[in-house]
Parts: C-alpha cells; sequence; structure tokens
C-alpha cells in the first residue's frame, strides 16, 4: 500500500513562497503555539483531576506556587513555540503544514493499532469468560480480577496500548482499510453464530460497535487532509485557489479549532466530565460479559478533538500558503466533489 503521505503537487501561477516575512512567522508561530499551549494544557489537566493541583486560574485566588508554576508552564509553552519559528526562519508553511500532517498520521496510526489490538484481546477474555472456560486457563484469582474494570484495564488493555504506539512506528498505513475488514468480519460473525447457531453473546456486539466509532472519529482528520468533508454551500466551489485559502484560513480558526478546543474543555473540565470520568474510573456498560471498552469510547471523543486540533492546525498553515498563492498547492486539494 501506498504511503498515504506521499501526495502530488502543481504549482499555482506564478506564485513565490514568501519565507521568513512577517506573515509566514506570524502563521507558524500561531500554528506552533497552539500545538505547543495543547500540550502543557493536557499535562496541566492531569495535575488538576489526578493530582489535585488547584489550576491554572487559582493563580489570584489562593491557588499559590502550583499555580504560578501552571501559569509559567504555558509561558513556556509559548516561548518555545517562538524558538521552534525563530530557529529556522526559511521553512516555508506548506514544510511546517506537512510536518505537522506527519505526525498526526502517527498518532492515528497509533489509535487504529490500539483499538484493534484492545478489541480482540478483550473479545478473548471475554469469551472465554462467559464459557466458563477462562478460570481453567489462567487460575480462578486472575479470572475474578480480570472481572474488574480497575483490573482489566491497567493489566490487560495498557500494555496492548503500549503494543499499539509500538507497531505505530513500524507500519506504513493507517489502517482504515484493515479495520473496516475486520468489522465486516465481526459482523459476519454475529450473523453466522446467530442465524446458524442461534448463539449470541454481548461482547459480539460491543466489539462492532467499539470498532465502528473508532473508525469514524478517527479518520475524520485524515478525511480532513483529503477534503472528504462534505462542504454545504454555493459559494466555494466556484472561488478561485486565494479565495479558498482565505476562507480555510479564518473558517479554520474560528469554528475548526474553536470546535476541538469546546469538546476537550467540557469533555476534561471536572472530575466528572464525560471523558475524564469515564477513564478514570475505567467506565463499562451494564452488560456483565460484554467488553469492558465504554471508557475507552468515551477516550475517543478526546482522540478526535487532539487529532482534528492538530490537523487544523496544518490545514491553517496550507491555507495561508494557499491565500499568498505559494506554489505547492496539492492537487486534491479544493477539489471535493459535494458542496
Amino acid at each position: 500500500m501506498s504511503n498515504p503521505d506521499s501526495r502530488a503537487v502543481h504549482h499555482t501561477g506564478s506564485g513565490i513562497e514568501h519565507p521568513g516575512d512577517a506573515i509566514t512567522l506570524g502563521a507558524r508561530f500561531f500554528g506552533w503555539a497552539m500545538l505547543t499551549v495543547l500540550t502543557v494544557w493536557f499535562v496541566n489537566v492531569v495535575l488538576k483531576l489526578s493530582f489535585g493541583w488547584p489550576g491554572a486560574l487559582a493563580l489570584f485566588d489562593g491557588g499559590g506556587v502550583l499555580s504560578a508554576i501552571e501559569v509559567a508552564s504555558y509561558l513556556i509553552a509559548v516561548a518555545f513555540a517562538g524558538w521552534i519559528v525563530t530557529r529556522d526562519k526559511t521553512v516555508p508553511l506548506r514544510a511546517d503544514s506537512a510536518r505537522i500532517h506527519r505526525f498526526n498520521l502517527f498518532v492515528v496510526r497509533a489509535a487504529f493499532f490500539i483499538v484493534l489490538f484492545v478489541g480482540l484481546g478483550d473479545v478473548i477474555v471475554s469469551a472465554l469468560r462467559v464459557e466458563n472456560a477462562l478460570e481453567g486457563i489462567v487460575g480462578s484469582d486472575l479470572s475474578r480480577d480480570l472481572g474488574r474494570s480497575q483490573f482489566r484495564g491497567p493489566w490487560l488493555h495498557v500494555p496492548l496500548m503500549i503494543l499499539g504506539v509500538v507497531c505505530a512506528f513500524f507500519a506504513r498505513t493507517l489502517g482504515f482499510h484493515w479495520l473496516t475488514l475486520m468489522i465486516v468480519a465481526a459482523e459476519l460473525m454475529i450473523v453466522i453464530t446467530r442465524f446458524v447457531f442461534s448463539y449470541e453473546q454481548a461482547f459480539m456486539g460491543d466489539l462492532v460497535r467499539f470498532w465502528y466509532a473508532a473508525l469514524f472519529l478517527f479518520a475524520s482528520a485524515y478525511t480532513l487532509y483529503e477534503e472528504g468533508h462534505v462542504r454545504v454551500d454555493i459559494f466555494y466551489a466556484g472561488m478561485r485557489n486565494r479565495s479558498k485559502g482565505r476562507v480555510n484560513t479564518f473558517g479554520t480558526v474560528l469554528l475548526g479549532m474553536g470546535l476541538c478546543w469546546t469538546i476537550l474543555i467540557i469533555g476534561l473540565g471536572g472530575p466528572s466530565a464525560i471523558i475524564y470520568g469515564a477513564v478514570a474510573n475505567f467506565e463499562v456498560s451494564q452488560s456483565g460479559f460484554g467488553l469492558y471498552v465504554k471508557y475507552m469510547m468515551a477516550a475517543f471523543l478526546g482522540v478526535f478533538a487532539l487529532t482534528m486540533l492538530i490537523q487544523f492546525v496544518s490545514y491553517f498553515m496550507e491555507s495561508v500558503a494557499d491565500w499568498r498563492d505559494e506554489p505547492g498547492t496539492r492537487l486534491n486539494r479544493g477539489d471535493t466533489a459535494a458542496h
């Protein structure tokens, strides 16, 4: 399978690159600052919700030294973004955009391997439990522990997650096609076992829902890169490339990034927030012999927002380059089939 990042390009008119000028440096700084602040924000969320830190907003409300450290971390993040930009002012916008996109491909690739391995591993354990065969293989104590989400999550799922990240380092494909094939196989298994053998268990349907959710949410960022999302408008299709770049520049910041931050802030805004609460408690469904992955499906929302935000940063830089009529516009960019 070809590398998903290898895309043909064409050069637009007589446009030239503008590395090092104020607009290019400003756009690059904004994009990198968004990513560095995002990283620090995630760290501070963990410190606040898991370790009891007061949060940066508590600086003037008795937060003390810990709040000051968190505020300083944001300033350092912004300064680090400035250092990334100024250490090599000759980097064009499209080069930075491609670099960020390649990193996002790794994140998405790792996420797909994680859900693949966790889904298969959890199905095996659940199938053995429902048939009362697990105890004979691993012993009564471990069998009982694997029936608790607080044990199965850290001791079964986390190692499989680490394995997924390792595989992502060596894989060259994003895994969309393979995951789709696995979903079809899981659906086929349900049909055969239900209508031929009159056998069906909760974990079968859970596996299909688990993989379906991952497929649609994780593939969204790559779909954005491929201009596969549907645009419902009557103006964009007829615009020149520079006009499309201008629309995409402002739309990315105001609508795209704003939506992603809204999901992250609401989902991780407190101990009982929809994402953090489910993950922290290893939340599972009510069916006793289903998959223990409900907490991961809540985390899918966070992964969706994270990968989309990273991709929007890449998209923003490329849109600014289009707006300025710089060479290197991708052939498939802006040629969306549906509007």
